[in-house]
């Protein structure tokens, strides 16, 4: 299988299964189905709701003998209520009691805002912390101690920008791990890979359809869907694949780990089969003029008032 190496040493699977909005009662057999199938990567987080199934899964899959658990990398995130220094290790071992777990693979910040302790997610600008109160460096320091006691191989960050990163790593002397981020050919992200690449961090890709699933949840009204324009169909045509592999292997392509989401045996085995499609210079310089800098995750769930704002959270 292919994999990234990361600066640790470690080497993590380029291609996973992702777990967001996989309900209790359907991501339990995903996961089975997935590791089955060759799957050894599998992305979890706290604010999903499912470890505590993703576990079960995992511990009956490693009984069964369908993986060795030094064969599996399982990534989980930390949420936002958790950012103050004192509350990183609790809820990363939160995150491993439910997993049935002795270590993660990787610990990620899910987001670079802050919570109050126990909100879920905002109801009004009071239920947000300030950055100035809870720097984003000193939950980073409290990242890197978890990892030193090895609860977690790797630690990175998620929808962090070039500018976060480079704060978090001039403050501590030591740069994340990974950068989770949304990419797909609507959101291309160039100048941040680039950046990443320079930096010396690996790049895992969500949404990489396009999030088509969370359109209602997040109120969004796509127009064109990624997996039905008309570019991305005559290449899988011609390559006698699915719009969804295409763009799966498009990830792959340019050298970021990927991460989609199914709950159906049939989708998770083509997703797999991505791995063996080759995009041509043609295919991936037709896929590049897609760009429409079409975020699907745009983050308007924290901008209930004046502490997170495009500008604080994307630096753009």
């Amino acid at each position: 299988m292919e994999s990234l190496e990361l600066r640790s040493g470690s080497r993590m699977p380029a291609l996973g299964l992702g777990t967001w909005k996989s309900e209790a009662g359907e991501v339990y057999q995903a996961v089975r189905w997935a590791i089955e199938i060759g799957y050894r990567h599998i992305d979890c987080a706290a604010i999903y709701q499912n470890e505590e199934e993703v576990g079960r899964a995992l511990r009956d899959a490693l009984q069964a003998g369908d993986a060795k658990r030094d064969e599996l990398w399982i990534t989980s995130k930390l949420w936002n209520d958790s950012h103050a220094p004192e509350d990183v290790q609790p809820a990363l071992e939160t995150s491993l009691r439910k997993l049935r777990l002795d270590y993660l693979d990787l610990y990620l910040i899910h987001w670079p805002v802050a919570l109050r302790r126990g909100v879920e997610l905002p109801s009004g600008p009071e239920d947000f912390i300030p950055l100035s109160e809870i720097p984003l460096a000193s939950t980073w320091e409290a990242m890197l101690a978890a990892s030193e006691r090895k609860l977690a191989r790797d630690v990175g960050v998620s929808n962090f920008s070039k500018g976060m990163i480079e704060k978090v790593s001039d403050a501590t002397g030591q740069t994340p791990a990974v950068n989770q981020v949304e990419l797909h050919p609507y959101l291309q992200q160039d100048s941040l890979l680039a950046a990443c690449k320079e930096l010396g961090v690996a790049v895992t890709a969500y949404s990489p359809l396009g999030s088509p699933d969370s359109a209602a949840m997040l109120g969004r009204h796509d127009d064109v869907l990624l997996t039905a324009h008309p570019t991305i169909c005559e290449i899988a045509e011609a390559h006698q694949a699915t719009p969804g592999q295409v763009l799966i292997a498009w990830a792959l392509a340019r050298n970021t780990s990927v991460i989609p989401k199914s709950i159906h045996r049939g989708r998770i085995a083509e997703n797999w089969a991505a791995r063996d499609l080759d995009l041509g210079p043609a295919d991936m310089a037709a896929i590049a003029e897609l760009e429409r800098h079409d975020r699907k995750v745009d983050g308007r769930f924290w901008f209930l008032g004046e502490t997170y704002s495009p500008k604080t959270l994307w630096d753009e």
